[in-house]
């Protein structure tokens, strides 16, 4: 496990002052750099020593058998798994014929610092070879947020004592070995050596390499030009095979001399395009990353994260950590989403092979909401993926004998990847997650013309899904059976009460962008009879609720459940369903991450006639003490709800756990990627939380409470094409509108009208005095 103070507390950057080869592959999730396309995990710039190596284009995968004790109609017959592709990070380093390698020789001191304002990954070490010669080596790599193909690296060697001869080979490298993967053999001999050879290059600076995967078929191109200064007699010479390709440098340095390499990575894939078109793309891509330079990249870079901060900063008083982490975290966001464009957002974004490479639905509830206020196309192009995928969701409905599009629980290409029936595909909430964010990205931003072209397809075929999936019984009374909602311990349930509400709201927000866009509903088939079908079954969805503990339940029939033996469960039996068979879970009142309580925040602010605030405070009394949080989901939810709820030390505790769920190892799997929907998570906290925003029937809404622990909490959302700034004190709020014309909004209730040049400042309630909720035994907040 990382320890507390891995990193140095810094506002602005996570530094890294010692190496630790024990936790490497956790620094190198951290040290992640991606901008939704291109993915390099921190390695060590000389390729060893590593946890993991890791090169990922976003969408690259290779398929493999799904393992079945016994088959099933309805079973995926392939899984998908991202793949390392080529990678352009190696540059290996010999010192007077020592291989530079850090566990060898002695290691005088090695700082790396990931700076979030600049987007670089910055790296200082001094190191005596095993026969005495001493280096200094900086090196500096970003991967590109402006030219969505280029990765690169400034790598410069120095002695420090005496005259030092130095070789620097830099490398594309293909089909390196990797740990192998834990599960079925049959995936682990799939995915070795994936990469099928097509073309290697090495002419003068220039490398290149081009390989197909065997099973799924996608072509990959790596190209890498180099710009080399140094001492007269400094030397180049290149090669290359059908897995390697490398530049040679070499040279004689006297101290004060620097050997300097500049490198620039160019990436590409596809699934249509010829070898030759591959390799003239990313020779393309090349020559445009030359015509910046170096320097003009690390410009540009710069210039699109001073934009991104000034619209999405966090800014908190009273805590150094959670200051630090929520800015690690709107940075690792905005890199897994914003140059993806019209691919996943992985639940590991590009950070490491976790899940597979999967997305699910957490995409579209936790990361997609942060995206939306502070990254808007960005969350467009993660919507325009799942339409780039509904031919797959409709055909997987139609095998399932339902209507409309059934949506995966996991994939990379947007077919079913789960080879588990309960926690995938009866988990058809994915579809009204898709349709909330769709209607939440549309009233954030006003764009009709995305509504229109992407948003009404969507809508109506999760509309048509929930029509056939359920069913109106002998009084009207409209269920969905079988399913399983966001808590993986209560799966193949009926009137799962989250998803019951989602759906009601995808079927009437499908009614109303008919209504907008009859030309597209024309299109689509759906008549004026099908839409009064959906208001009607809208309209009398059941929403079970439990009259004598008067508490809604998490699914009909779930409070009578026998309750969990915590007292019997001991601390090192969590994650439960690691050390508890499945069907003993089912069947218990024990619940893996908010489900009801998440549906109190993504339902309440629409269908309020359900959670008033006094229903609110019973309903997560009620679901405190059965939640243990074996998913890194569920700690930013019950924050979010403690807050409105008025337990605001609670909310402070549960804001840490998704806050360092990365940085501290919380769960102690960050060497597999970092949480990003934990991550999002966090800024939901601030913002919905303790900021009290919700967004509903068009217009924003704050009941903004500041724990004792902050004594100020600012943020900025955009709206409308506004942008919002929200400053919390104690005991007052001040709005202030930085762009755009007036903005209503409603403050604890009241209207509030905010004009540019004009900030409005009202005071905050205190919140009421509830006893406070207890958790589960050994489950208490999680943090460092």
């Amino acid at each position: 496990m990382i320890a507390q103070r891995a990193y140095n507390v810094e506002p602005w950057t996570v530094r890294e002052t010692e190496l630790n080869l024990d936790v490497l592959a956790q620094s190198e999730s951290v040290f992640a750099l991606s901008n939704g396309h291109v993915g390099w995990r921190g390695n060590l710039d000389e390729g060893e020593p590593h946890g993991l190596p890791g090169s990922y284009l976003n969408g690259v995968h290779e398929l493999h058998p799904l393992p079945y004790a016994e088959a099933g109609y309805g079973y995926p017959e392939s899984g998908q798994t991202s793949i390392n592709v080529t990678n352009g990070k190696v540059l290996r380093l010999l010192v007077d014929d020592e291989p530079f390698d850090l566990r060898y020789g002695r290691l005088v001191s090695h700082e790396r610092t990931l700076d979030l304002r600049r987007g670089v990954l910055e790296r200082v070490c001094e190191w005596t070879s095993p026969a005495g010669s001493t280096v200094r080596v900086r090196s500096t790599r970003l991967v590109s947020l402006t030219q969505r193909a280029i990765a690169a690296v400034a790598y410069e060697v120095e002695p420090v004592d005496s005259r030092t001869r130095v070789v620097v080979q830099s490398e594309l490298v293909a089909n390196e070995s990797l740990p192998e993967p834990d599960g079925d053999p049959r995936a682990a001999r799939a995915l070795k050596s994936p990469l099928e050879p097509e073309e290697d290059l090495a002419s003068g600076s220039r490398l290149r390499l081009v390989h197909r995967t065997r099973r799924s078929g996608l072509r990959v191109a790596v190209a890498a030009d180099h710009l080399v200064t140094g001492p007269e007699r400094t030397t180049t010479s290149s090669e290359s095979n059908v897995d390697v390709a490398r530049l040679t440098i070499t040279s004689v340095l006297e101290p004060g001399e620097r050997l300097r390499v500049e490198k620039l990575v160019a990436h590409g894939w596809s699934a249509a395009r010829s070898r030759p078109a591959m390799s003239d793309q990313v020779e393309a891509a090349l020559a445009a990353a030359a015509h910046s330079g170096w320097w003009g990249l690390l410009k540009d870079q710069r210039a699109y994260l001073d934009d991104f901060w000034g619209r999405a900063d966090v800014e908190i008083d009273g805590d150094e950590e959670i200051q630090q982490a929520v800015r690690f975290a709107l940075f690792h966001v905005l890199q897994a989403g914003a140059r993806a464009e019209q691919r996943a957002i992985p639940a590991k974004g590009l950070t490491g092979s976790g899940y597979d490479g999967h997305a699910f639905w957490d995409t579209e509830a936790f990361v997609l909401p942060l995206l939306t206020y502070t990254a808007p196309a960005a969350a467009a192009e993660a919507l325009r993926w799942r339409l780039d995928t509904l031919p797959a969701a409709r055909e997987r409905a139609a095998q399932l004998g339902l209507r409309g599009a059934a949506f995966p629980w996991r994939t990379i290409e947007g077919s079913e990847g789960s080879a588990y029936w309960p926690a995938g595909t009866a988990a058809f909430h994915v579809g009204a997650d898709i349709a909330d964010a769709v209607v939440r990205y549309v009233a954030v931003t006003g764009d009709e013309t995305f509504e229109r072209e992407v948003g009404v397809e969507l809508l109506v075929e999760t509309a048509r899904l929930w029509r056939s999936l359920g069913h109106h019984d002998d009084r009207g009374v409209f269920h969905i059976d079988g399913v399983t909602g966001p808590d993986e311990y209560s799966a193949i349930a009926d009137d799962n009460t989250y998803t019951n509400l989602m759906a009601r709201a995808n079927l009437l927000a499908a009614a109303d962008a008919c209504k907008r866009h009859p030309d597209e509903a024309a299109r689509l088939g759906a008549d004026e009879e099908e839409r009064a079908a959906w208001r009607d079954a809208a309209e009398a969805v059941h929403v079970p609720y439990n009259e004598e503990l008067g508490v809604h339940e998490q699914h009909a029939g779930f409070t009578r459940y026998q309750r969990w033996d915590f007292a019997r469960t001991s601390p090192d039996q969590y994650p439960l369903m690691l050390h508890f068979p499945y069907f003993d879970l089912y069947r218990k009142q024990v619940i893996k991450q908010a489900d009801l309580v998440l549906a109190m925040y993504t339902c309440g602010s629409f269908f309020e006639e359900y959670f008033d605030e006094e229903q609110i405070a019973r309903n997560f009394a009620y679901y405190e003490p059965l939640t243990v949080r074996d998913s890194s989901l569920s700690a930013c939810v019950q924050a979010v709800m403690a807050a409105q709820a008025g337990h605001l030390d609670l909310a402070c505790a549960y804001t840490a756990e998704a806050a360092l769920m990365d940085l501290g190892d919380l769960e102690h799997n960050t060497r597999d990627g970092l949480h990003i929907a934990s991550l999002a998570g966090t800024w939901m906290v601030l913002v919905a939380g303790f900021g009290g925003m919700r967004c509903a029937d068009g217009a924003l809404r704050f009941a903004p409470r500041l724990p004792e622990r902050y004594s100020r909490l600012a943020f900025s959302v955009g709206f409308l094409g506004r942008c919002l700034r929200v400053e919390l004190t104690a005991g007052q709020v001040t709005y202030t509108l930085r762009s755009g014309p007036p903005l209503t909004i409603r403050h604890h209730g009241s209207e509030v009208t905010v004009r540019e040049d004009a900030p409005v400042t009202r005071s905050v309630p205190p919140p009421p005095r509830r006893p406070a909720p207890s958790q589960p035994p050994h489950r208490a907040p999680n943090t460092p």
